[in-house]
């Protein structure tokens, strides 16, 4: 049986195109929030997919069950679920701040929580943070962002030590800004002028998945020569 690949917001952007070019190598689950848009998406690819608020709790858990149930394993959880937040601190509404750190950052806990005692079972997987160039270097008006993604990047560094006797590897990406609707669904419109295509971090993803699994690819950084 192939390795079972979670990718979180895979309906559309990163998560779409990972799943895509994972598919040929791996059964691929997408997980997402909205079922219409996910739905349509997995018929698409031919990937399976399960409706997924990775900001509650008891729906990962709900969700994870039902994967294990289905699926009797899980090989690969990529965190990919992510929204954009940006302006001065005091301007932020409260709920989008709430709302930001839920998914960009607990969401990625809860479901690497939930996955780890298979993994631990199974003496074998791979966890994927897709963070950001903002979990190394902080802006202005990107408080809350940069927040969310520095506590994903301690997250996993702290994993990749407390996971490495189980023959787990934790794996931290850092893209820059690419052509995704990363900002369109924030309601920002950003210049992607200078963006690059989200294939080449998804070719990457499979070709470190790929790798003998006493290779470890711990952290890389992607981003357009004009950024």
């Amino acid at each position: 049986m192939k390795k079972i690949v979670l990718i979180t917001g895979g309906s559309d952007g990163l998560g779409k195109e990972i799943a895509r070019v994972l598919n040929n190598d791996f059964l691929v689950i997408i997980l997402a929030d909205k079922e219409d848009k996910l739905k349509k998406t997995a018929k698409e690819l031919g990937v399976d997919y399960f409706v997924c608020d990775v900001s509650s709790y008891k729906n990962c858990e709900e969700v994870i069950n039902k994967i294990i149930q289905k699926y009797k394993k899980i090989d690969c959880l990529i965190n990919n679920a992510g929204i954009w937040i940006e302006g001065f601190l005091e301007e932020n509404d409260f709920e989008k701040i709430k709302k930001a750190v839920e998914i960009n950052l607990l969401g990625s806990i809860y479901l690497t929580k939930l996955v780890v005692p298979l993994m631990k079972k199974q003496k074998s997987g791979d966890l994927i943070f897709i963070n950001s160039q903002a979990g190394l270097n902080a802006k202005a008006k990107r408080a809350v962002y940069t927040a969310t993604k520095w506590g994903l990047n301690g997250f996993a560094k702290s994993l990749q030590q407390e996971l490495l006797p189980f023959n787990i590897r934790v794996l931290n990406f850092y893209p820059g800004k690419m052509k995704t609707f990363l900002f369109e669904k924030a309601g920002i419109e950003k210049d992607l002028s200078n963006a690059f295509e989200p294939k080449y971090l998804a070719k990457l993803t499979k070709e470190v998945l790929l790798l003998p699994k006493e290779i470890v690819v711990s952290e890389f950084g992607i981003k357009s020569l004009k950024q």
